[in-house]
């Protein structure tokens, strides 16, 4: 099973409340993003957005440029299904974030909770951050959450990476500063405890 097919199976088999990372309001991604980019008209891409609600708390706070970028096509619609009417003013892209097609300086804000740290070979990582700095305009910002230095060694059935802030900042190279770098314990669903860490990036 190719990385696609494990994430459609794992979209078609649990409710978007089961998975392991979900939360009702991502609200420290929320709170990062909104001290980042106060404009409304900044425009911002969730990668990984997939069920996440995320993208309707931002267009309640009036963000009026957002792009959602999944691997899994169900993951995609079951978000749009769950915004009506809204989800014709989001830009929708369907693809593999080590693969994707984005345009160039596009963005003030990259967000990601939960993608990066699923990128175990250093040839996938490369590929994200060379995509992510292309995307990216010059003082642009990276809102990332990954597993932190305590959490769990795999996830969904696959191994994962964990970082400190100071391993996350080098992942994202020289050409990026580090303004912000917080641990948070996430309760699962299913009442396990694992461990978060949040960093805010800017590009230079």
């Amino acid at each position: 099973m190719d990385s696609k097919e494990h994430w459609e199976e794992l979209y078609r088999s649990k409710a978007p409340d089961a998975v392991s990372w979900y939360r009702p309001h991502l609200d420290t991604s929320l709170r990062l993003i909104g001290e980042v980019a106060s404009d409304r008209n900044a425009t911002i891409i969730d990668v990984g957005g997939g069920e996440s609600t995320l993208v309707d708390d931002l267009v309640e706070r009036g963000y009026r440029n957002l792009t959602v970028l999944d691997t899994s096509a169900v993951a995609l619609n079951t978000t749009k299904r769950r915004l009506g009417t809204s989800a014709s003013h989001i830009v929708w892209v369907e693809s593999d974030i080590t693969t994707a097609q984005l345009p160039q300086d596009r963005y003030d804000v990259w967000h990601d909770r939960a993608v990066f740290h699923f990128l175990t070979e250093p040839s996938q990582r490369d590929a994200y951050v060379q995509l992510l700095s292309a995307a990216l305009r010059p003082g642009g910002h990276v809102v990332m959450g990954t597993f932190g230095p305590a959490g769990p060694t795999s996830c969904s059935g696959l191994h994962v990476m964990r970082y400190d802030a100071n391993s996350l900042f080098a992942e994202m190279g020289p050409g990026f500063e580090l303004s912000a770098a917080i641990l948070e314990d996430h309760h699962t669903p299913a009442g396990a405890t694992q461990q978060f860490l949040y960093c805010c990036f800017r590009k230079q």
